[in-house]
């Protein structure tokens, strides 16, 4: 029936969901394609059974794990900003938008798989970020942390830059003084 939400899981299918959708997130990135649903189910403690119940193909489970990265990245933005205040908020979303941007690489090639069959896990990625960035650069431009003329296209493309440059494990810690001097340059405009 349209307009109505889905039933509900139960506790124990939330747990079994979450844990699928965790072993699938890091087996993925550490096994590429090379990741079966098998190696999966057995991963998360569960059985094909039940992997299956919740996601009736491979690709709708790659599809549901990207979601789920993307949701975590994205819902923490206005969390953050009740919890630690706008600068401290921005700062710790950048590292986290870096770790969905790693994982999203890692992914890479059983995303690939998910559109070679139709599918469009994308679809509202880039919204979704440019939608939690506002949250966070209203709240750092409300207090005067930031330029109130910073775009967030534009510190999306450069989060997105860091994350290509230095995104690597190996690579944090530069990665980390990277976006220091991106968030340094939001504060500061030259007098004109």
């Amino acid at each position: 029936m349209p307009g109505t939400d889905p039933k509900p899981l139960r506790a124990d299918a939330r747990r079994n969901r979450d844990r699928l959708l965790a072993s699938a997130s890091r087996l993925f990135v550490e096994q590429g394609l090379d990741a079966t649903v098998d190696m999966i189910a057995k991963d998360a403690g569960v059985g094909m059974g039940t992997l299956y119940r919740h996601f009736p193909t491979r690709e709708a489970l790659i599809e549901a794990a990207y979601r789920t990265q993307l949701d975590a990245v994205c819902d923490a933005a206005a969390d953050l900003v009740d919890s630690v205040g706008a600068e401290e908020a921005l700062r710790t979303w950048m590292d986290r938008f870096l770790d969905y941007v790693t994982t999203k690489m890692g992914m890479k090639d059983a995303l690939h798989a998910v559109v070679s069959s139709g599918g469009d896990p994308f679809a509202h990625s880039r919204q979704r970020l440019l939608d939690a960035l506002g949250t966070l650069l209203a709240a750092t431009g409300g207090a005067g942390v930031t330029r109130t003329d910073v775009s967030t296209d534009d510190v999306l493309l450069s989060l997105s830059g860091v994350a290509l440059a230095a995104g690597a494990p190996e690579r944090r810690e530069q990665a980390g003084r990277m976006l220091d001097l991106l968030l340094d340059g939001m504060r500061y405009r030259t007098a004109s």
